[in-house]
């Protein structure tokens, strides 16, 4: 019996595309101005500090900068990365230059799920910030209600079982009644060593039949 959703975002709720050619260009973008505005705040010291930690000297903040952008051009999944492009990509909701892509198969499923009393949840490489923002701004409306709680790289990397082996035990429930979505196998693979049940969403390709995971083409294949 499955009790609750964790999904991924980027291929599977929401498109690649919206990721890649709207988000990553627009904290790229607007990285250089963002810090020297920001650069005082308390949050954006704690994320600084760590990138010179992770580089393993005190950097200026042009040279924190370069190496962002560098991360950004090489689609690292790093904590401080992920912390920084959240607060850009929050100015730029807010500034109505874009609203998140939520797929409408996906939003309407998310919708019948929470009324059936199914948990939602969310494991994404983007910080927590970054997914509420997404769904608070979504082109659905804001769809932050429908989840009762978001994961990030701070919970693992989403190609370990321990990362899964970690969410479920914060859900508190076994993990054989989790159900986890994403398009990516090696995600999957992990969330099956843990535990979980797993489905991958297939949107861009066709179904094979041979596949290691259940494939649906959207959300509206799935079925509890």
């Amino acid at each position: 019996m499955i009790r609750a959703i964790l999904t991924d975002i980027e291929g599977t709720t929401s498109s690649l595309s919206f990721v890649k050619d709207v988000l990553f260009p627009y904290a790229h973008r607007r990285l250089d101005d963002f810090l020297r505005a920001h650069a005082a705040e308390p949050a954006v010291v704690q994320q600084l500090g760590a990138v010179s930690a992770m580089v393993g000297r005190e950097l200026s903040l042009a040279e924190a900068a370069a190496q962002l952008r560098q991360w950004i051009d090489e689609d690292r999944k790093i904590t401080p990365l992920k912390a920084l492009q959240g607060m850009i990509w929050e100015e730029g909701y807010h500034n109505g230059d874009f609203t998140g892509h939520v797929y409408a198969d996906a939003a309407q499923r998310l919708r019948a799920w929470q009324a059936a009393r199914i948990r939602l949840y969310v494991f994404s490489s983007g910080s927590v910030q970054a997914q509420k923002l997404l769904f608070g701004y979504s082109d659905h409306g804001d769809l932050t209600p429908l989840f009762s709680g978001y994961f990030d790289t701070t919970s693992g990397n989403k190609r370990d079982p321990a990362a899964y082996t970690t969410i479920a035990a914060a859900i508190g429930l076994p993990a054989q009644e989790i159900l986890f979505l994403s398009d990516i196998v090696e995600e999957l693979d992990a969330a099956q060593a843990a535990g979980m049940r797993t489905c991958q969403l297939v949107r861009d390709g066709a179904l094979d039949d041979k596949a290691r995971h259940r494939q649906e083409l959207d959300f509206n294949g799935i079925t509890l």
